[in-house]
């Protein structure tokens, strides 16, 4: 249902497509040209400095007829790893690190200038006390989002040959904007080649 409405919007003048890059369809909200844009919280330092007008935000629209709509969203992000093998002393110092990466004043700071959520309770409290939100309310609309009740699609997901997969996903999106195929044939698609990987990584991982 999505993405048919997306394409007649498409189609009537009400919705564009850019790109898949991550700076591909905000430049546009940037320079005023679109009403809004659904992006990451993590644009929001950026757009700090960049939107030519004022902005606000507010949660992922979603469809009332889906069944269990407006539930939270899960938070996207990547993720650091100590490997095995090394040394006490390199392993502490790795320790070391990753306390002062998630220490509630460098969470905050990061926070800060980049709009990507943080990651600990302290760090959001520290941001409440000094009257982050007070001064920047759109700052917290992220946090709040990922506070809503929790949905059966919105715990986040591990899939094999991930970055493969989405690579797929957006060849496709931009096909159906394009007015190359249907969204039926593009979500097919989708189905197949993504199945296919996924059936290829289950015998390479066990």
């Amino acid at each position: 249902m999505m993405f048919d409405k997306l394409k007649a919007w498409k189609d009537e003048g009400y919705f564009a497509f850019y790109g898949a890059g991550w700076n591909d369809n905000q430049k546009v909200f940037e320079e005023g040209k679109a009403a809004f844009w659904i992006g990451s919280s993590g644009s929001f330092g950026g757009l700090q400095k960049t939107a030519q007008m004022p902005f606000s935000a507010t949660f992922l629209p979603y469809w009332n007829a889906i069944e269990g709509a407006g539930t939270n969203s899960f938070i996207g992000g990547a993720a650091l790893f100590a490997m095995s093998g090394k040394t006490d002393e390199e392993n502490k110092c790795v320790a070391d690190f990753f306390q002062f990466l998630t220490s509630p004043e460098i969470q905050y700071f990061y926070h800060k200038a980049t709009g990507y959520v943080a990651i600990t309770k302290a760090a959001y409290e520290l941001a409440q006390k000094d009257g982050y939100y007070k001064e920047k309310p759109v700052a917290e609309v992220g946090i709040k989002q990922l506070m809503l009740p929790a949905g059966d699609w919105s715990k986040g997901y591990r899939l094999g040959f991930y970055p493969q997969i989405r690579e797929i996903m957006e060849r496709e999106y931009g096909r159906i904007f394009s007015g190359e195929t249907t969204v039926k044939d593009a979500f097919d698609t989708i189905e197949k080649e993504g199945n296919d990987l996924l059936a290829r990584f289950a015998k390479t991982a066990g």
